[in-house]
């Protein structure tokens, strides 16, 4: 599958990657029209075209202040009626929550500000690298509403009950080193490039494995959250025999050569578990 055209998003394919670099609006403030293109997006993922996405910036501001996603377009909104918001909002979670179930080893490299829904784009990666500019924080309830695209009911699995609280209840900014420090982020980095580096590093390692070994380990992970331990185990489990149907433990035993000295395996083609 080829890559569809989107209309404010700006996403090249490298190889096995495909790489998300935000550079739109005044601020990469996410609106309709990028939600839009985020579902043509997810389409394109969700196909097996690329093993994983790497989702970036370069913007700086006149004042040289580094951006991420400043966070929703709410200028949009003007003249909405209040039930068109929520749908919007939604709208907005539907997606993200899509984005997180992609098929692919996502990584955000965030060294700007990600404020309000710029955080809870984080929160859909699989894996956060923080730059020396990067800023979180969660403004929503000091403007009459609260996080609604994951900040309110995700956050606290990544960060725990008190660190959400304070993020969300008080408005609170941190930093690169505090994100890491409370798993808002999951390292840092020097410099955007140096975080770049490291991404495409990470994408590399996942493109040498099954592209339908990762993609169900990556269910069965998100799938097992907050279930029993007997609920849990059974989802291992047809996850796993389903790595064994599509043939790919079979490739794996018999390159195994291949792959403990850095070879090239032949995986067969993509196939996607569904619980």
């Amino acid at each position: 599958m080829h890559l569809p055209p989107l209309q404010s998003l700006r996403v090249v394919v490298e190889g096995e990657t495909a790489v998300m670099t935000f550079d739109h609006g005044k601020a990469n403030e996410m609106g309709s029209s990028e939600l839009r293109d985020l579902e043509l997006l997810c389409g394109f993922l969700e196909s097996g075209a690329v093993r994983s996405l790497v989702s970036t910036s370069r913007r700086v501001t006149s004042r040289g202040t580094s951006i991420f996603i400043s966070g929703a377009n709410v200028t949009e909104r003007a003249g909405w009626s209040t039930e068109a918001i929520k749908a919007h909002v939604r709208w907005q979670r539907a997606v993200l929550g899509r984005l997180r179930r992609a098929p692919v080893f996502h990584v955000a490299v965030i060294d700007g500000i990600a404020l309000g829904w710029g955080t809870e784009y984080t929160l859909c990666c699989d894996y956060r690298i923080a730059g020396p500019n990067a800023r979180f924080g969660l403004p929503e309830t000091g403007l009459g509403i609260l996080p609604g695209a994951g900040g309110s009911s995700e956050l606290s699995t990544r960060i725990g009950v008190a660190q959400a609280l304070r993020l969300g209840m008080t408005g609170e900014q941190v930093g690169a080193d505090e994100a890491v420090r409370i798993g808002l982020a999951d390292e840092g980095c020097a410099s955007l490039d140096a975080g770049l580096e490291r991404a495409h590093a990470l994408s590399a390692l996942a493109a040498r494995r099954s592209p339908t070994s990762v993609a169900a380990f990556k269910d069965a992970v998100l799938g097992t959250i907050g279930l029993p331990d007997e609920e849990r185990e059974a989802v291992e489990a047809a996850a796993y025999e389903h790595c064994v149907d599509s043939g790919d433990a079979a490739i794996g035993r018999q390159h195994f050569a291949a792959l403990t000295s850095g070879g090239v395996v032949p995986w067969g083609p993509f196939r996607r578990w569904s619980r």
